[in-house]
């Protein structure tokens, strides 16, 4: 149900959840890492989500394998050129990854501001080899606490103009928004853009307070916005987009129902929708299955996911004159 001659993005696309089953499994053997599987299928059951799951963190819970294999900053290159490969086979135009430093360093104790060099050169070189533009958005892993994304926003900021936006993500319940207020307001007087997950493990509130505290111009998954009709209303108003996931929402058990998804609700409050995979390799969905499943099962019309697409290229964080490339690029089918 994708439309091909029109841009094609994903805003919302983990590096660190799109590690796929081959990829830990020749890295566990490579680094000589035991793991609680024994063939490649096992790899798959283990890190694969094949209907859903309990809620938010016994999802998060299945990126864990792939990030253990990650034992050296070849490793971390490794999988960022790996998720430009995967970019290049989904057929995007465009692509934003996004990343925690801390939690992909922290099982083999890797140094932070090397792991992101390791993942800007393989994103980079991916960028030559697949002609798919990219863009960083780095991570603040909420659930390890305000002082380590302290850290780990230092360790981002060495980066500064390579990294496009910032983002927080993780135990949304646990760690709400008013711990990250300094962290925001560093990034904001980095020039980054901000982007943050609410409302998917929260109600509205939690949503408010990433526009209100965070400075969010994006909203992840936003789930929880269709129960505020101010909220909706003012994120219309103000162009506060939402990156939606609705199979990533289904298995974190975010909707217990795909079939009532928010997401036709938004549209049609003419909020700027964009569709997004999250993690597809845990998923184990691409994007074309995302606008498939918008179509058959949230009955968007074909005419509505071309409004998505486009969404696409207006929510990126890209100036006008990329976003008007992206279109000017696009070749006839």
């Amino acid at each position: 149900m994708i439309d091909y001659s029109l841009p094609l993005v994903d805003l919302h696309r983990h590096l660190d959840g799109n590690i796929k089953p081959q990829t830990i499994w020749q890295l566990a053997q490579k680094h000589s890492l035991k793991l609680p599987a024994n063939t490649l299928q096992d790899i798959e059951q283990l890190t694969q989500i094949h209907d859903k799951t309990s809620d938010l963190m016994a999802f998060l819970e299945k990126l864990d394998v792939g990030v253990s294999v990650l034992a050296d900053y070849d490793a971390c290159y490794t999988v960022a050129y790996e998720n430009m490969r995967d970019a290049q086979q989904s057929r995007l135009d465009y692509v934003e990854l996004r990343f925690s430093p801390y939690y992909m360093a922290k099982s083999h104790n890797l140094d932070m501001v090397q792991l992101i060099a390791a993942i800007i050169d393989g994103v980079r070189a991916g960028e030559k080899e697949f002609g798919v533009k990219a863009n960083l958005i780095g991570i603040l892993s909420r659930t390890f606490g305000a002082e380590t994304c302290m850290d780990e926003l230092n360790a981002l900021l060495q980066h500064k103009d390579d990294i496009t936006a910032l983002d927080l993500a993780g135990d949304e319940l646990g760690y709400p928004a008013e711990l990250f207020v300094n962290h925001f307001q560093l990034a904001r007087d980095a020039n980054w853009q901000i982007t943050v997950h609410a409302g998917e493990a929260d109600g509205p509130q939690s949503i408010w307070n990433a526009i209100y505290k965070l400075g969010a111009t994006r909203i992840g998954h936003a789930v929880a916005a269709s129960e505020d009709e101010k909220l909706m209303q003012y994120m219309a108003q103000n162009n506060i987009a939402i990156e939606s996931c609705p199979t990533s929402n289904y298995q974190t058990a975010t909707v217990k129902d795909l079939r009532k998804h928010p997401m036709p609700i938004f549209l049609k409050h003419d909020i700027i929708v964009t569709l997004a995979t999250d993690d597809p390799a845990v998923s184990n969905i691409d994007i074309a299955h995302e606008y498939n499943l918008a179509h058959t099962t949230l009955g968007l019309s074909p005419s509505v996911l071309q409004q998505v697409q486009r969404n696409g290229v207006a929510a990126a964080f890209l100036s006008d004159i990329d976003k008007q490339a992206i279109f000017d690029n696009k070749k006839p089918l």
